[in-house]
This record gives C-alpha cells, sequence and structure tokens, in this order.
C-alpha cells in the first residue's frame, strides 16, 4: 500500500465510525424523549461520568441509571435537538472526543410550570467496545442560555472573552 491508500483507509474508518458515533448522539436524544431510561443507560460505559451542571450527574452506569428515575412524571414531553457534531478519534480510532450542540425543549408535569428551553453544547469521550460498539464514556452539558429550565445552575460553554 501507498501513503495514499493508508490515508484513504484510515479517512473510511473514521467516516463509517463518526456516523456510528453520530447514531449513538441521535439514539441518546430519542431514548430521553420516549422515556426510555434503560436504553439510554446502556448507552454507557459501566465506569462512565456524566454532568450536566455543577454537583449534577453520575459516576458510573448504575448511578446515572439511578439519576433518570421519574423522568416520566417530570416531565410530559422533551424535544432533544444535536447538531454540528465535530468528532476528534485517538491515533488508535479506539476512543474519541465528540462535540455537538443542543437546542432542548421541556414541558413539565407540574401545573403552570411554563416550559423550560436549554441552548448549549455537549462535550462528550466514546470508546470503543468489540461488543456494544461506540458508548459514552463521559458525557458534559455546557450551557450558553436557558429559559425556565430545571436545573438551576449549569457549567459554562467557556466562550473566549473579546
Amino acid at each position: 500500500m501507498t501513503t495514499a491508500q493508508d490515508t484513504t483507509t484510515r479517512e473510511l474508518a473514521e467516516l463509517l465510525s463518526i456516523k456510528k458515533i453520530e447514531r449513538v448522539l441521535f439514539d441518546y436524544a430519542y431514548y430521553l424523549d420516549m422515556n426510555l431510561p434503560d436504553d439510554l443507560a446502556a448507552l454507557f460505559t459501566e465506569d462512565c461520568y456524566v454532568a450536566y451542571g455543577p454537583n449534577f450527574g453520575a459516576d458510573g452506569r448504575k448511578a446515572y441509571r439511578e439519576t433518570l428515575d421519574g423522568i416520566g412524571t417530570f416531565f410530559t414531553a422533551t424535544s432533544h435537538h444535536v447538531s454540528n457534531v465535530v468528532v476528534d478519534f485517538s491515533d488508535d480510532l479506539r476512543s474519541a472526543k465528540v462535540r455537538s450542540v443542543l437546542y432542548a425543549w421541556h414541558r413539565y408535569t407540574k401545573e403552570g410550570k411554563a416550559d423550560g428551553y436549554f441552548f448549549g453544547q455537549y462535550h462528550d469521550e466514546f470508546v470503543f467496545d468489540d461488543t456494544s460498539g461506540w458508548l459514552f464514556t463521559r458525557r458534559e452539558l455546557r450551557a450558553s442560555g436557558v429559559t425556565d429550565f430545571h436545573v438551576k445552575k449549569q457549567i459554562p460553554i467557556g466562550r473566549a472573552s473579546a
């Protein structure tokens, strides 16, 4: 093989992996919107770390699954929209850092509570598992803005100052 063929082979492998990672991102949004917490938790490694805000998240899949209890009674509906996906792979293509943009709408069950809106980014780390495929090992939600959102403190996106 020439160097050009090696590069083409790697690029093809990256493109296929990007599509598979995007599928995990989209499945996450779907499972959350459909109130499928077991399917949602299965997208994560056993030793995952999840942060939805300062002091709000979980260490490990079991703890993460427990944070999902009650989402069906807390929301009557949600709609999560993920876009602008950027994937940076490790040299061996077995892990990746992923950034995406999120717009989320939440309708709460509490009478009289206004709908909540979240605008921000996900900052994720993925690993490839030979049995399960690509899984979240780390997920951090960062905010650029919220309106009537239930989590009162957010992790800021870290925008550069002028």
